[in-house]
C-alpha cells in the first residue's frame, strides 16, 4: 500500500453523491498546497493518500520539517490527533448501543453517574453525538476566548494541569443549557467528555481501556494510544508548535502536554497509517468488524452545520468536494493539525497533517489540500496576503489562497 502526504482541516465544493475512489490525487497540486501551508507558518506538513485496491495504492508527500532542529517531516511518525478522537469515542458509544447498554434516543443523563447533569437536562445520546445538545463548551472557560488557545493560556492552564471529566462537565453546567436540545448545531467538546464518562460508567473501566480492548487491539493499531495524564509521546513522533501570541517570538514547542482538558474529545495519539486503517474498517461496516452496517448508516446520516458544504453525523463529519462527499473528522490541538477523511466505501483515505496551530492561515492551507488529494483538481491560486496577528497570519505575512477551495469548519481549536 502506498500513500500521499497532505495536510488539511476543512470542507469544500459540493456534489450530492459520495465521492468515489476512482479519482486520482494530483501530487503536484497536493505538494503546492502543503508548501503554502508551510509558507503560512507551519514547520512542516504531509499528506498520505491510500487507494485500497487501486493501481497506485499509496502516495505520500511531505514538505518542511518535523522539528525546528531541521529533521525532515516524516509521514510515518506519531502525532496528537485532536478531535479525530471523537471518531473513536463515537464508535465505542455505538458499540454499547448495539449491545443494548445505551439507548441513543433517551436522555444521556440516564447513562452517567448520578448528579453529572442536572434534572431536566434531557438531551439524548444522539443529540450529544451530533453536537445538538445545548451543552456549553468548557474549553472556552479554560482558554478565556472562543477559538484556538493562546500560548499564555496553554502554559497557565493546559500543559501541566490535570482535569477530571466530572469537573469539566461541572464547569460547563454552570453556564446552563445554551438552547433547546435538537434545535440547532453548536460544536462542544464537553459533549464528548460526557460520552467518555458514559463509556466508563457503563463498562466499569477506564476510557483508555475500552479504547484499547475494543478498537486498538482488534484492529492492530500499533501507533495509537491514549495516555492521559502522561505528557509525553513515546516512539518516533513529530514535534508540535504553537504560534506565539507575540508573532515576533519563535514558535513554542507544545509537544509535551497534558491532554486531560480535552480527554475523550481530543487526546488520542496516533499515526497516518493507523487512522487510515481505522477509517477503512469503520466505513466497511459489518465486514470491517467494528460496527454493524446499520450503525455506520446512522453515523453517516448527517445534518447541516453553519458552515457551507459541511454536515455532521454521529461523531463523523461529511464534507462536499467537487468529486463528491467524504467522511471523517479533523483535529487541531496545541501544535498539531490533522484531517482524516475517506470515501463512503472506505476504499480511499486521505490523512493530512501540519505541526503548528493557532494560525488560521495554516489551517486554511491544510484544508485546501483535501480537494487535490481526493479529486485531483488544483487548489485556487495563491496570493500575497498580509495578515495581522489577530488574523492568525505568520509574523512576516503569509502566502495563502486568495479564495479558499474548502471553507474552514467551525471547530478551529480541536
Amino acid at each position: 500500500m502506498t500513500g500521499v502526504v497532505l495536510a488539511a482541516v476543512g470542507a469544500t465544493t459540493a456534489v450530492a453523491q459520495p465521492a468515489g475512489s476512482k479519482a486520482a490525487a494530483d501530487p503536484a497540486a497536493v505538494r503546492a498546497a502543503l508548501e503554502r501551508t508551510v509558507a503560512a507558518g507551519a514547520p512542516g506538513a504531509f499528506a498520505v493518500v491510500r487507494d485500497h485496491g487501486g493501481t497506485d495504492p499509496k502516495q505520500s508527500v511531505a514538505v518542511g520539517k518535523a522539528d525546528l532542529d531541521g529533521t525532515p517531516m516524516n509521514a510515518n511518525w506519531r502525532f496528537r490527533v485532536g478531535s479525530n478522537t471523537k471518531l473513536f469515542t463515537s464508535v465505542l458509544v455505538l458499540r454499547l448501543a448495539e449491545q443494548g447498554r445505551i439507548d441513543l434516543d433517551k436522555p444521556l443523563r440516564d447513562s452517567l453517574p448520578a448528579g453529572t447533569l442536572p434534572e431536566g437536562w434531557d438531551m439524548t445520546g444522539r443529540q450529544v453525538l451530533q453536537h445538538r445538545s445545548g451543552v456549553y463548551d468548557h474549553t472556552n472557560d479554560l482558554l478565556e476566548q472562543p477559538g484556538e488557545e493562546t500560548t499564555s493560556a496553554f502554559e497557565k492552564r493546559i500543559r501541566n494541569t490535570v482535569y477530571q471529566p466530572a469537573d469539566m462537565v461541572a464547569m460547563s453546567v454552570k453556564h446552563g443549557k445554551q438552547f433547546t436540545p435538537g434545535s440547532k448545531y453548536a460544536y462542544s467538546n464537553t459533549n464528548y467528555v460526557l460520552l467518555g464518562m458514559a463509556i466508563e460508567h457503563l463498562t466499569g473501566g477506564s476510557y483508555g481501556k475500552a479504547l484499547r480492548k475494543q478498537i486498538i487491539e482488534p484492529l492492530g493499531l500499533k501507533k495509537t494510544s491514549y495516555v492521559v495524564p502522561r505528557k509525553t509521546i513515546s516512539g518516533a513522533h513529530v514535534t508540535g508548535y504553537l504560534t506565539n501570541d507575540d508573532r515576533t517570538k519563535p514558535l513554542l514547542d507544545s509537544t509535551e502536554q497534558n491532554g486531560s482538558w480535552v480527554a475523550s474529545s481530543g487526546a488520542v495519539i496516533s499515526s497516518a497509517a493507523d487512522l487510515d486503517r481505522f477509517l477503512t474498517k469503520l466505513l466497511a461496516g459489518r465486514s470491517g468488524g467494528l460496527l454493524s452496517d446499520e450503525s455506520v448508516r446512522q453515523m453517516t446520516t448527517t445534518l447541516p452545520t453553519p458552515t457551507a458544504k459541511v454536515s455532521y453525523g454521529l461523531g463523523l463529519r461529511e464534507i462536499e468536494l467537487s468529486c463528491g462527499k467524504v467522511y471523517g473528522h479533523g483535529g487541531i490541538v496545541q501544535g498539531f493539525q490533522t484531517q482524516s477523511f475517506a470515501t463512503r466505501d472506505g476504499k480511499k483515505t486521505v490523512v493530512v497533517f501540519a505541526n503548528a496551530s493557532n494560525n488560521t492561515a495554516v489551517t486554511q492551507g491544510l484544508t485546501n489540500t483535501l480537494e487535490p488529494a481526493f479529486c485531483g483538481t488544483k487548489p485556487p491560486a495563491a496570493a500575497k496576503v498580509r495578515r495581522s496577528a489577530g488574523d492568525g497570519g505568520d509574523r512576516n505575512g503569509s502566502t495563502v489562497p486568495a479564495t479558499p477551495a474548502v471553507p474552514v469548519v467551525d471547530d478551529t481549536r480541536i
